[in-house]
């Protein structure tokens, strides 16, 4: 699907805020609420010992959902039963060697384990998995937990330009994988339907799937949400039961929206759910996918993004292309940005043109040759990022709007740091005149003669 840049930015938002929300709340596991204002941060340790800033089982578990919907967005689609086998087979391997798997998912994983082996098989099938968690259910009339909810998001990025009744039937496709409960597979269609929203139009919307709902359920997952935005993720006790998982969590989105908008929004609402307490990790996780769809990669707070990895040996920067590409359609494309680690101009004329702005001693429109061998980031080559910190330069900027279609490049203009496109390093000879000392990002467009310009901003 073809995406605007704000839609860019969300989309690659989805999976690194879902990220960052899992490793924020992975200190505080299983502890008891925090009071207002307490300090938040990825500290790391709680009880699996996990390491600042890496995330837990809930973004492992949906990275496994993302590449394999992306190896199948060009065939067979992801309800396939080899899309989902290449899925099952891959948290199979994860919970081999996890930290931390939950109960519930542990208990059908081992369970599809023995379906296999009796039917002569080294490895799972989807249907293993499907069978051992109706199995589940039926013996325990439990199996409503959040660990269908945590995962469910990249789900919503290969649906964006699908109907959204199909993403819902597909959603409770994916939870009956561990968790059949009707209840879970509803709360993963209720959130993946509103991601998909929150990506395409910016808007916060938890009731957008309601009318997608067997109409006796509608009366009660409307019930559900009303409560939630009268209460505090506090008063969710018991939030790794699936329902009060997404009330605690919406009702943090809710509350944090009545004091702080726009992307100051996403980190008061991650932060509000973890002081909520108990499933920490989990809650923040699930708040984290909607909150970047709908504020995208340039609101994850840049000392949350920095060191963010975890298994399988991933970073942000992954977990953002993997959101763009999910989003897009189509497929892995390696050679072509994000992958790309270089990006061609030369079908562009006047590359090499340097002009200061005539106004803003700081700013400057380069071609791509004046550029051409100053030192990237170690993380982020040239273009990978692109469209990614818009809006927090559009604030700060005024002569970059919407309506003239400019896109951000490698980092944003207020957040200066040693992942910018180029550091500390003075300008080159040829920017001297532009009077900045640390070189913080990059702007590209088109103008209207369709020649592909680059804007330097200096700080200081």
């Amino acid at each position: 699907m073809k995406l605007n840049p704000l839609q860019n930015d969300r989309a690659a938002g989805v999976l690194v805020a879902m990220a960052a929300g899992d490793a924020l709340g992975a200190g505080y596991e299983f502890g008891a609420p925090l009071p207002d204002g307490a300090e938040v941060t990825m500290k790391g340790g709680g009880p699996f010992g996990f390491a600042p800033s890496e995330w837990t089982d809930d973004t492992s578990m949906a990275i496994p959902i993302a590449q394999a919907l992306l190896e199948s967005s060009s065939t067979a689609g992801s309800s396939s039963p080899a899309a989902l086998t290449m899925i099952v087979r891959a948290w199979t391997a994860w919970a081999s060697e996890a930290k931390d798997v939950g109960a519930q998912t542990s208990s059908v994983i081992a369970a599809a384990r023995r379906l296999a082996s009796a039917a002569g098989r080294s490895k799972v099938h989807a249907a293993d998995f499907t069978a051992a968690a109706a199995d589940f259910h039926s013996r325990t009339g439990r199996s409503a937990g959040n660990g269908s909810l945590m995962r469910t998001a990249p789900l919503a990025l290969a649906y964006l330009d699908r109907d959204p009744a199909s993403l819902m039937a597909e959603a409770a496709v994916l939870s009956a994988l561990t968790h059949a409960d009707p209840d879970a597979q509803e709360a993963c269609g209720l959130w993946c339907v509103a991601i998909r929203k929150a990506v395409l139009t910016g808007e916060l919307d938890s009731r957008a799937g309601l009318p997608l709902l067997p109409p006796e359920r509608v009366a009660l997952w409307l019930k559900r949400i009303e409560t939630a935005e009268r209460s505090r993720p506090r008063d969710f006790e018991h939030n790794g039961w699936v329902v009060e998982a997404l009330q605690g969590v919406w009702s943090a989105i809710h509350f944090a929206g009545l004091s702080a908008s726009g992307p100051a929004h996403l980190r008061a609402a991650l932060e509000e759910v973890v002081r909520g307490g108990r499933d920490t990790d989990t809650v923040a996780a699930i708040a984290g996918g909607l909150l970047g769809a709908a504020h995208g990669y340039t609101a994850v707070p840049f000392e949350w993004r920095r060191n963010l990895h975890g298994w399988p040996g991933l970073h942000a920067r992954d977990l953002m292309t993997l959101g763009m590409e999910l989003a897009r359609g189509e497929g892995r494309r390696q050679p072509s940005w994000p992958r790309a680690a270089h990006q061609d101009y030369s079908m562009w004329g006047r590359t090499d043109v340097l002009v200061q702005h005539r106004t803003t001693t700081a700013c400057g429109w380069a071609g791509s040759d004046p550029l051409r061998g100053l030192p990237s980031s170690e993380s982020t080559p040239w273009c990978r990022c692109a469209g990614l910190v818009w809006r927090t330069c559009r604030m700060s900027l005024p002569l970059i709007t919407q309506r003239s279609g400019w896109l951000i490049l490698l980092t944003s203009a207020t957040t200066p740091s040693r992942t910018s496109c180029w550091g500390r390093p003075p300008p080159p000879s040829n920017f001297s005149g532009l009077r900045a000392k640390r070189c913080c990002c990059i702007v590209f467009g088109r103008s209207p003669g369709r020649r592909r310009w680059l804007l330097f901003m200096g700080l200081g």
